[in-house]
């Protein structure tokens, strides 16, 4: 068994397998069993709606790209925290982790603490409500992976083959049930123009969202420059092939009008090809995929709040490692405090709103560091060439940025009030930069 560690630092355990599940399990959530009826309303047909979840894959595949040329060139620990603070400045590295734990990471793990709850209730009835059973549950992968990056791991991993199978479940059932009219597009202004397909790609983007907190974990790689660039990559494809396979199931199975009248695809595609027995299983499928969520956020951002405590840059304990584990457990505690905090509280449907705009300004600002480290003529580790290279740069890396520019204005525009308050606790990262420059200089 492997026992590298970095010095006394983080543990480097992980391989390409890890890497690749770790991609997958940060994108593939609750979202996909649900947002296909979502974008099926903003647009009627058959094409369309399918066309929508390629186009996102295709700005998702671009950002992986990005992200495996900057692993490659930077292996370290925080990875896309690493590549701001070491392009910009550490001020925007830390207003990045500091919007990570305030809201892009935590909001959405209560969020999802909750779903699981929700599902897990109907499953198994125990008397306890939805926000207890969502503490509880975060508690459980606190623990687990206080228990080291290797044991996180090998949840994470379990989880994410159990999530696969439960997808290749609901696209089997899809493929059975042909006639559910997929030529029968609804009629309507603007359901086939561009403003609607704008409107669909806000939900396959927040599907799509994740593949960038697998760079978190990039000091405790055996191999970081070859494996995670490698399971970006791969991990990024496979979701891309396993959501188009979904929607092709659902429009084949329900028809666009079936799917956009459901707000439960999932549960009604396999209820037509099963029966109520159908509909439990692919339930347990979504209690297993959000779990799985849950556990790969709870492996992967606390070693963002571990490098900036690292820096100096937050409270000095967040930097301390289990003296048996070498895993970051003062910041994996306070990542599940802080999401158990969020689910008791009930605010987390808002905090949602605002994680978008906030996620995609950093998404493009970490495109950028690509140009800069080129200009700088930054060699990748170790002092030798870079063995990955972002294909069609700079043309792919600007497209890429100007999605993510696209992505938050729309967002703005749909949600002015959320997105703003959202912006809003991402600018007060910047005097809690100073207090934390200024304490860190005396």
């Amino acid at each position: 068994m492997d026992t590298g560690t970095t010095g006394q630092g983080l543990a480097q355990r992980l391989g390409l397998f890890d890497a690749t599940m770790l991609v997958m399990g940060g994108i593939v959530g609750s979202g996909i069993f649900v947002n296909p009826s979502v974008v099926a309303r903003e647009v009627s047909a058959p094409l369309l709606i399918v066309g929508a979840w390629v186009a996102g894959g295709l700005v998702a595949l671009l950002g992986a790209f990005v992200y495996a040329e900057l692993a490659d060139r930077r292996p370290e620990v925080g990875g896309q925290y690493a590549y701001l603070r070491d392009a910009y400045h550490p001020a925007v590295a830390f207003v990045y982790g500091w919007a990570l734990l305030l809201v892009i990471q935590t909001g959405g793990m209560a969020a999802v603490a909750v779903t699981f709850a929700r599902y897990f209730l109907e499953l198994v009835p125990v008397p306890l409500v939805e926000p207890v059973v969502a503490a509880l549950a975060l508690g459980g992968l606190v623990v687990v992976n206080a228990l080291g990056v290797r044991a996180g791991s090998t949840v994470q991993s379990a989880l994410m083959v159990l999530k696969i199978l439960a997808i290749a479940a609901l696209v089997a059932a899809g493929l059975l049930f042909t006639s559910g009219g997929v030529g029968t597009a609804r009629s309507g202004a603007g359901s086939s123009g561009l403003l609607a397909f704008g409107a669909a790609m806000t939900p396959v983007m927040f599907a799509y969202g994740g593949w960038q907190t697998a760079s978190f974990v990039a000091g405790e790689m055996k191999n970081p420059r070859r494996d995670l660039a490698r399971g970006l990559l791969l991990g990024v494809l496979g979701v891309i092939a396993l959501y188009v396979l979904v929607n092709v199931a659902c429009v084949l199975a329900l028809g666009p009008d079936g799917l956009a009248s459901t707000t439960t695809p999932a549960s009604a595609v396999m209820e037509r090809a099963f029966g109520a027995g159908g509909a439990r299983f692919i339930a347990v499928g979504i209690a297993v995929s959000t779990l799985g969520f849950l556990s790969q956020g709870m492996l992967t951002a606390p070693r963002v709040y571990f490098a900036m405590a690292d820096d100096g840059l937050f409270f000095k304990p967040v930097a301390r490692l289990s003296e048996k584990t070498r895993a970051p457990v003062a910041a994996i505690a306070l990542q599940g405090a802080l999401a158990v905090v969020i689910a008791l509280s009930g605010t987390y449907e808002q905090i949602l709103n605002y994680v978008v705009s906030v996620d995609f300004i950093f998404f493009g600002l970490t495109a950028g560091t690509v140009f800069l480290f080129r200009r700088r003529a930054v060699p990748a580790a170790g002092g030798g060439p870079p063995g990955f290279r972002i294909p069609g740069h700079p043309i792919t890396t600007a497209l890429f940025i100007a999605a993510c520019v696209l992505i938050v204005g729309s967002t703005v525009y749909a949600h002015p009030t959320d997105s703003l308050i959202g912006l809003a606790i991402m600018a007060a990262g910047l005097p809690a930069y100073l207090f934390w420059s200024s304490r860190r200089a005396r």
